[in-house]
Formats: structure tokens, sequence, C-alpha cells
């Protein structure tokens, strides 16, 4: 009797089990699957595809650029001159005040534009219209290699004009570069070394030269202190300039 009335408990003990486990399993399958995370493009780090010429590391960078719109209401400054309205976009670096344009190693599966705006990208999150002729070549010292003599951290420079089209949110070096819109004017006081200023020079040249060819199009959303428009420009024939090593 004792072993009867003991099962007559765990015959529905189990059948209360079995429901439960149905239940809950069926409620899993109904519940919504998290959306996959997204990959975030990633910087590429290291040199094992790093390009040298002889003793010298190339690098490729720009200076992104755009024409501040004045708007329609603002009458005084529509016959102002492009250079007038022209800023660029400068990035900062950690432990260091002052500020630089994107640029880094131009690598060997990758044209020398597409080195620049992939620095552009990585370093400030901007994407654009890059010339095809470069603002100049320049050669200067690596930073970690600025008080060193002779060829030690030797760089081949190349900079580009960058038509900033799109700024970003979130880019993939963003923890380590703050980026800033400034008044061309502005940007020679911020600059880190002499070399950058002379390519601050030759973009000027350019839009110079470019002169009425140069036609707003299309506003775009930038994150600017006011609504840009971007540029169409014809680019004129390549200046040299060189900083000397010490």
């Amino acid at each position: 009797m004792r072993k009867s009335w003991s099962c007559s408990w765990i015959c529905p003990l189990e059948v209360i089990v079995q429901i439960s486990k149905l239940f809950f399993s069926s409620k899993e399958k109904m519940a919504p699957s998290s959306p996959p995370a997204r990959n975030m493009a990633c910087a590429r780090q290291g040199r094992l595809r790093q390009r040298y010429e002889g003793c010298y590391r190339l690098v490729s960078g720009c200076i992104p650029y755009m024409i501040k719109d004045v708007g329609e209401n603002n009458s005084s400054m529509q016959d102002d001159h492009v250079l007038d309205r022209l800023q660029v976009l400068m990035i900062s670096t950690p432990k260091r005040r002052d500020l630089i344009f994107p640029k880094g190693g131009w690598e060997d599966d990758e044209s020398i534009e597409e080195a620049a705006c992939r620095e552009a990208f990585e370093e400030a999150g901007v994407k654009g219209v890059i010339s095809g002729t470069p603002l100049g070549e320049w050669i200067f010292k690596s930073k970690s290699k600025q008080n060193s003599c002779g060829l030690e951290g030797a760089c081949k420079g190349f900079m580009f004009a960058l038509q900033a089209t799109e700024l970003l949110e979130s880019w993939p070096e963003q923890t380590t570069h703050g980026r800033k819109w400034v008044p061309v004017e502005e940007a020679y006081g911020l600059c880190r070394y002499d070399w950058i200023r002379e390519a601050l020079d030759k973009l000027k040249e350019q839009l110079m030269f470019a002169g009425d060819d140069l036609s707003s199009s299309q506003s775009m959303e930038l994150s600017a202190p006011e609504s840009s428009a971007s540029l169409y420009m014809v680019m004129p024939a390549v200046a040299e300039g060189a900083v000397a090593l010490c």
C-alpha cells in the first residue's frame, strides 16, 4: 500500500514537469532572437604591407576641406572670395595640444589616393572626393624620431585635397583622434610642422587656380558650424616642397 501511494504522487509530478519543459521550450522558440552585432570597421595595424622608397617610409594623407555656406539671407558674404569661407578638418592626437591632418603609411595593396582616403576615414571619420593630383611631397621625420639625426625615422609624405561630402558619427580611431572644423587661416597657427603649413598653401593655390570653375553643388549635412556645400575642382600641376632632415 505504501508503495502504490508514493507512485500515485510521483506520476502526476512527472506530468507537471514534462508540461513545464514543453511550455518554456516553446516560449524560447517564440522569443525574437537578438540582432547580430554590427562589425565596426577597424583601423589597419602594423607595417607588414608598408611601402618604402630607399630609406624613406612612404606616407599618404589629405587635407579635408569644405566651403562654408553663407546662406541666401547673408548677402554681405555672397561676393566674398571662396578662400574667405574655406574651412579644413583637423584632428587631435593624445598628449599633444596642436592639431594635424589625417595621414599614415601607404601600403602595397592600395593606390596612394586610396591610402589617403583610408586614413581620412580611420582617423577623422570623413569621406569625400579626393583630387587626382597631390598637393606636393615632403620629407619629414616620424613623430617618435623627431630628435634623432640622420635618416632614422625618415618619411616621404604625399598630401592631397579631399572635398568632404560625409562626416560620420563614429569612426575607427575616435578614441584617440578628436576632430574640428577650423577656418584655413586659423589652421596655420594650430599646425605642428612647417611642412603642413606648406601643404595648406598648396591647397589655397589649387583653389585660387580653379577660380570661377569652383561651383557649389547640393548642400551637404556635415558636422560643422553651418551647413556646407561640396565642390568640384580642376587641379593644376603639382609644385613640390621639402623640409630638410637634421
